[in-house]
């Protein structure tokens, strides 16, 4: 007892340590931007009192929620811990170099600034864009080298224990399968980028088959180094659009997708269902991780204006508005529910 005591003071101050960390680069940054390349269009966004209380709230209800999902099982006391610190040291330097290039674009509002390497012809249009002023958007090296640092950065901290909730329901729906062996069970996880979802996926699914499946070749690759040394079955890595996955109809038992959905333009996303349902096997589960929603979390409003009013997320002011639930409804899903934690909203549903 005093021994997992001893433990979750030890989560509580990492996670409240990466959380003044994050607070404080976003503090630094923002005076530093503001002093070298000033932008009157840049929304102004001062936390107030009242808001700043309901953000240390919920982060943490986030944090309690992690720790009893770990101490109940739902997956392993270790992923709590798992960072790569190394990773982030070494890539820190980076970011700061490259912020300058990403306050000019925001400055002048260049958002199709890629590549000129890329064939523009194997992406969808509303993917060859600069999202959140990202350089070379989501299709080079470089930007795969420091996406999760700049993704830790914005959520101060709390993005791993976020995405940590879909593991919960995706295991409570994978109980319709029980019956099976473990190692036949298949999981996709789709828009995988570069591979931290996958690697709290095969923390908590040692046995089970898992495959991620992203549109960037640089995300793979960063993907593949960050998964390389996991214990268990190889993870499969595939190049595929989410509008037309390369697999069967009815051959998975559970589809994981997080952080896809606000970067898609509406008729996208209906288009994604649609995919989800057909490929997984009746009985199936779905579980969907994205930002929250005006309906669920007025409280943060303000937060989600200034996201797609600073950055360059062009579907984000439709996204927090649409009616997601219904839509799952609609395409054919069973069990829709949905719950928030923090930033981001989990749902999850049955074929």
């Amino acid at each position: 007892m005093a021994q997992d005591s001893i433990t979750k003071i030890a989560y509580n101050t990492l996670q409240q340590g990466k959380s003044i960390a994050g607070l404080a680069h976003k503090e630094i940054s923002s005076k530093l931007m503001n002093l070298l390349s000033p932008d009157e269009k840049l929304n102004d966004f001062n936390i107030d009192k009242n808001l700043l209380l309901d953000i240390q709230k919920s982060m943490g209800k986030l944090r309690e929620e992690d720790w009893n999902d770990a101490e109940n099982n739902i997956y392993p006391l270790k992923l709590l811990f798992d960072e790569p610190w190394l990773r982030y040291l070494t890539q820190y330097p980076k970011l700061w170099l490259d912020m300058p290039n990403t306050w000019e674009r925001r400055k002048k509002q260049k958002n199709n600034d890629l590549p000129k390497s890329i064939e523009k012809e194997n992406y969808p249009n509303y993917y060859l864009r600069n999202f959140h002023h990202q350089t070379d958007g989501y299709l080079s090296d470089f930007s795969a080298s420091i996406y999760d640092l700049q993704v830790e950065i914005l959520f101060n901290g709390t993005a791993n224990p976020m995405r940590r909730r879909i593991i919960k329901p995706l295991k409570t729906g994978l109980l319709n399968f029980n019956n099976r062996k473990r190692s036949s069970i298949k999981i996709l996880d789709v828009a995988t980028g570069s591979g931290r979802t996958l690697k709290q996926l095969r923390g908590a699914f040692p046995k089970e088959k898992i495959i991620g499946l992203d549109l960037s070749d640089s995300y793979l690759k960063e993907a593949s180094r960050h998964i390389s040394s996991l214990e268990g079955d190889l993870i499969e890595l595939i190049k595929g659009n989410a509008e037309e996955l390369p697999f069967e109809d009815n051959s998975f038992q559970g589809v994981s997708c997080v952080y896809l959905f606000h970067e898609l333009p509406r008729t996208v996303r209906e288009n994604v269902l649609k995919e989800f349902i057909r490929i997984l096997e009746p009985g199936g589960t779905l579980v969907l991780a994205d930002s929250i929603q005006i309906k669920d979390s007025p409280e943060f409003l303000s937060i989600m204006e200034g996201f797609y009013k600073n950055f360059h997320e062009p579907f984000y002011c439709d996204y927090i508005k649409d009616d997601i639930d219904n839509k799952m409804k609609e395409i054919g899903f069973k069990e829709v529910s949905s719950q928030s934690f923090f930033m981001t909203k989990v749902w999850s549903a049955v074929k």
